[in-house]
């Protein structure tokens, strides 16, 4: 059987901007030039221009062009080289109408998402609306100790054998043994933010995580 590479998504935040982030993403492209990389919108042109890691919004709205001072355009960030967004995470939480019309928007320009939820229910709900990717992500887990791997192996079971598109998981990810272990529940990958951008040389950390 062939074997499947882990699809891994580094979600920077907030924790740093600008020049910072540019150098933290060139680090981590040394490690492996596949990951994905979750920036904020200010800073996904200058990442783009500097790397060829892919690289999604942390979030659009689904207005379009036109009066809209203050959201983020699905094109905007798509002429900044972003090849797609997050919707919906546990910080920047949508309603299902905002997440259905914001996946809609993004799909008429060719724009990937990638959605962040909760459990299972939530799962089922916007697996119909055909996002590109689904992030089982507990809000309680997000940022803390403890991983989803460790913490909800029954649901991530669960998950692999309800949901029928593949699906990432996030929260509390640390190490490579977090990753081993979401991978043999059934992920295709992981999703994980502070173990990294946060690490004093987050190029070993990623290395350290990927290794086997």
């Amino acid at each position: 059987m062939e074997k499947i590479n882990p699809l891994i998504v580094i979600n920077l935040k907030t924790y740093q901007q600008g020049k910072r982030s540019v150098e933290i993403v060139k680090e981590l492209e040394k490690v492996d030039s596949d990951i994905i990389v979750g920036a904020q919108a200010s800073d996904i042109f200058e990442i783009t221009q500097a790397t060829n890691v892919k690289v999604y919004a942390q979030h659009v709205d689904y207005f379009e062009p036109g009066r809209n001072t203050g959201y983020i355009l699905p094109e905007a960030v798509k002429k900044d080289n972003a090849i797609g967004t997050f919707l919906n995470h546990s910080e920047h939480h949508l309603d299902f109408t905002t997440i259905r019309k914001t996946i809609e928007r993004c799909k008429e320009i060719n724009l990937k998402t990638m959605v962040f939820v909760k459990d299972l229910n939530q799962a089922k709900e916007i697996e119909r609306l055909k996002p590109d990717y689904l992030i089982y992500e507990p809000p309680e887990l997000v940022a803390g100790d403890v991983s989803v791997s460790d913490a909800k192996p029954e649901i991530i079971k669960r998950f692999s054998k309800i949901i029928k598109m593949k699906f990432l998981v996030g929260a509390g990810i640390k190490n490579s043994q977090d990753l081993k272990t979401s991978m043999k529940l059934g992920a295709s990958g992981i999703a994980l933010s502070s173990a990294i951008t946060k690490a004093r040389n987050p190029g070993k950390a990623l290395k350290e995580l990927i290794s086997k």
